[in-house]
């Protein structure tokens, strides 16, 4: 190998390592309320932390599958270079004339086969998880549009609100550029949740990676999906199918929070939509805000500011 390339082999694997060793810094982000952060990172090559037992479940069957394909390159490889090696022309003037051998046609039909069976069976469980909507806590409508995400819940009378992208020259500190909303979905944590997902208009494509969602809306039909969030936090998500000239604006903000707090949010919510208005921007930072100071009240520590708190308030 000549020195250039050496240099560029060891430049490249340099590289590498320097971004696996981001990684784990990258994935601890927190919002302004302590909230871990579920969202794309940069220079990300593998999929993003699992929030859910079905993205668990995906990731762990492909990690499966990657581990045969694998297995079956390899091998191929060694085969490859074992017969260019072994059966050279320069070694083998005189070809051989053997133009079958039952036993490796037998192996290499029974191998695939039992390798299909392998992947099958964990798939098939996977796909039973997913289509299993048995004792699910609450059920969202999820509605797309040309190009915004409208959310209703269905047994809390009256909030129903649209989720608009935050526009690129409003960002504030702690929100993402194109992935942050004006109005996110707020769920509980650690609770079965089913979206019920349509369309208004065109094709879309409800799709949150790191909970292993992805269902198409389509006009006319419902569609189902459910998650179980794991932890409360904020879960980025966006539409991935080609709906249009702003196919690009149209993310998803999912916020999960811890049950009480979740409820509290709802009543809010409840009363806001009483009265016409959609929930408050960023509520949820209010609770969590407030929450954390009554925690800390408790134990003595009476110093921490409710700093987000106002701006949250006026948002009404």
């Amino acid at each position: 190998m000549k020195r250039s390339n050496q240099y560029l082999f060891m430049g490249l694997i340099g590289l590498a390592v320097a971004i696996a060793a981001t990684q784990p810094a990258l994935a601890d982000a927190k919002n302004a309320v302590g909230f871990p952060v579920h969202a794309p990172r940069p220079w990300e090559w593998w999929f993003q932390p699992a929030g859910s037992p079905i993205q668990k479940s995906i990731d762990w069957l492909m990690q499966f599958v990657l581990w045969i394909m694998a297995g079956v390159v390899g091998l191929v490889g060694v085969l490859l270079v074992t017969v260019m090696v072994r059966f050279r022309a320069s070694k083998n003037p005189v070809a051989s004339t053997t133009t079958h051998n039952t036993l490796i046609e037998v192996i290499w039909t029974v191998v695939p086969a039992l390798l299909l069976i392998v992947i099958f069976v964990p798939s098939l469980n996977l796909i039973y998880e997913q289509s299993n909507y048995k004792h699910a806590y609450m059920t969202v409508k999820v509605t797309g549009h040309q190009w915004y995400w409208e959310y209703d819940y269905p047994t809390a009378k009256g909030v129903d609100f649209t989720s608009y992208p935050v526009p690129d020259n409003q960002i504030k500190p702690g929100q993402i550029a194109r992935l942050s909303v004006d109005h996110p979905l707020v769920v509980p944590a650690n609770e079965k949740i089913v979206f019920k997902i349509t369309s208004a208009d065109v094709l879309h494509s409800f799709f949150i990676p790191s909970l292993g969602v992805q269902r198409y809306a389509i006009p006319g039909q419902y569609w189902r999906q459910w998650t179980q969030i794991d932890a409360p936090g904020v879960y980025y998500g966006e539409c991935n199918q080609i709906c249009g000239m702003n196919h690009d604006n149209m993310p998803i903000e999912i916020v999960a929070l811890p049950m009480k707090e979740f409820q509290a949010w709802l009543a809010e919510a409840k009363a806001d939509a009483a009265q016409g208005n959609v929930p408050p921007v960023h509520k949820y930072e209010v609770l969590a805000m407030k929450a954390a100071a009554q925690k800390a009240a408790s134990a003595g520590n009476t110093g921490i500011a409710l700093a987000s708190a106002a701006p949250a308030e006026t948002a009404r």
